[in-house]
């Protein structure tokens, strides 16, 4: 009996070979090249097009032929294709996101784009110069610290010792690097206030120019300066004039320097070390990448770093002349 039917049996087996295989459904995750999410998608295919919506951690059920070229476009970003058996384990397509001057304050912009070099850049932009206050700093290196592999090798692959890092190896090299960074900006943002300072108490009063505000902050830095070079590296804009100001009013070199340096030292660990090893802790704990949540970890960054600016300045009592 099998004889009889052996030939049509294989003509039915080259035929099957020859027909383009069924749609499947398959789950696949789409994010941009920060690591968000992309909302929505559009899937061209074989078939025609079809518009998906994906979850907030950017994956998206479709149906699609596993072997089958797809086309895929979302909206403000630039269209890629894909072959679902050639995506790699984790199923994931990435799309390119167009450029927007949101960007600038999304600590995943540097990261991709410059790398170590640009992350050491800002952080010495944020305190050696007046225009780097806008600069993501908290959050940027709460993100280095979960990309601190990828950032120590750039500084290894330069020095030709590609390949020697470990865990931490690779902290300390990427702490010691930016606390360098800026510790150098602090001292440059302090000698241009020495600079100018001597200068500026013999302008005059006028509508953006008190002398009295300098008195002011010569004497809460006589009482307080150390403690304020220190703290001011936790504080978003605080500490892009901080060390401006002590150079203004004056402040002891030798304790200036000793502040700063403790100061950068402290913030750059707790903030680098935390990004590392919270998102080791949320993987091991809860079976998630803190690095999927980037968004809402930096909004959480800015609010606890702000917060007691805005309740100084919302609740702070002033004292009477």
């Amino acid at each position: 009996m099998i004889k009889k039917y052996k030939g049509f049996l294989l003509l039915l087996i080259v035929i099957m070979n020859w027909l383009p295989a069924a749609a499947q459904p398959v789950r696949v995750r789409f994010l941009n090249q920060y690591e968000s999410p992309v909302k929505e998608i559009f899937l061209v295919t074989s078939s025609g097009s079809q518009q998906y919506a994906t979850d907030k951690e950017g994956y998206a059920s479709i149906s699609l032929n596993p072997d089958e070229r797809v086309q895929v476009t979302a909206s403000l970003h630039d269209s890629a294709s894909f072959v679902y058996r050639q995506l790699p384990e984790n199923k994931t397509v990435t799309l390119s996101k167009e450029f927007s001057w949101k960007d600038l304050l999304n600590p995943m912009f540097y990261i991709i784009y410059g790398g170590l070099w640009m992350l050491l850049l800002i952080v010495f932009a944020e305190t050696g110069l007046f225009a780097g206050f806008f600069l993501p700093g908290d959050s940027l290196l709460f993100v280095a610290g979960i990309y601190s592999t990828n950032l120590a090798n750039e500084f290894l692959k330069a020095v030709g010792l590609e390949g020697i890092g470990n865990e931490w190896l690779n902290l300390v090299i990427l702490a010691s690097l930016v606390s360098f960074a800026g510790i150098v900006g602090n001292t440059v943002g302090y000698w241009f206030g020495r600079k100018i300072g001597p200068a500026m108490f013999r302008w005059k009063d006028n509508f953006f120019f008190k002398k009295r505000y300098l008195d002011e902050a010569h004497d809460f830095y006589d009482k307080h300066g150390g403690g304020a070079i220190v703290f001011a590296r936790f504080l978003p804009i605080v500490r892009t004039f901080a060390p401006i100001v002590a150079g203004i009013v004056g402040m002891d070199k030798k304790k200036f320097a000793f502040y700063n340096i403790a100061g950068c030292i402290a913030w750059v660990v707790s903030m680098i070390f935390a990004g590392h090893f919270l998102q080791i802790w949320v993987k091991n704990q809860f079976g998630f990448e803190l690095k999927d949540h980037l968004e809402v970890i930096i909004i959480v960054i800015v609010l606890v770093t702000t917060a007691p600016v805005l309740w100084k300045l919302i609740f702070g009592k002033k004292k009477p002349s």
